[in-house]
């Protein structure tokens, strides 16, 4: 067997380091974010639209996660107990973009929020579609 060239062993531990920081860690990153417990900001892609224009595909950041949740029963009304966290957005800024193909008489301005910072925290109806206690 040929030694390896001083050079060839130098390419060998490069292409080792990129494989065990890159690939064994994206394997590694799926499997993480399905146990992935709490609230963080991601890349999400929508289709804008509006009436009387074009849809545009925007990529901007949104909140994502699962924050912690418990109900437990209790024996006063309303007979449960709950702590419900979403994930939801803390900081954000607005962007504006211009929609193609707009009618004459339509502004073809859309603002959609980026978001900065995302936390667990209660659901506010102001920022977030909420599922409410009845």
């Amino acid at each position: 067997m040929t030694p390896l060239r001083s050079g060839a062993q130098g390419l060998c531990c490069v292409t080792l380091a990129v494989w065990l920081c890159c690939g064994a860690h994206t394997e590694a990153s799926v499997l993480n974010l399905k146990r992935f417990i709490g609230c963080a900001v991601r890349e999400f892609t929508f289709l804008a639209r509006k009436p009387g224009c074009g849809g545009l595909h925007i990529s901007t950041d949104a909140c994502w996660g699962r924050c912690e949740t418990w109900e437990k029963p209790v024996l006063d009304p309303p007979f449960i107990e709950s702590h419900q966290r979403v994930c939801t957005y803390n900081e954000t800024r607005l962007e504006t973009v211009q929609l193609p193909n707009c009618s004459a008489d339509v502004d073809p301005s859309y603002t959609y929020p980026v978001a900065l910072r995302c936390d667990c925290g209660v659901c506010l109806t102001s920022t977030t579609e909420c599922i409410t206690s009845v």
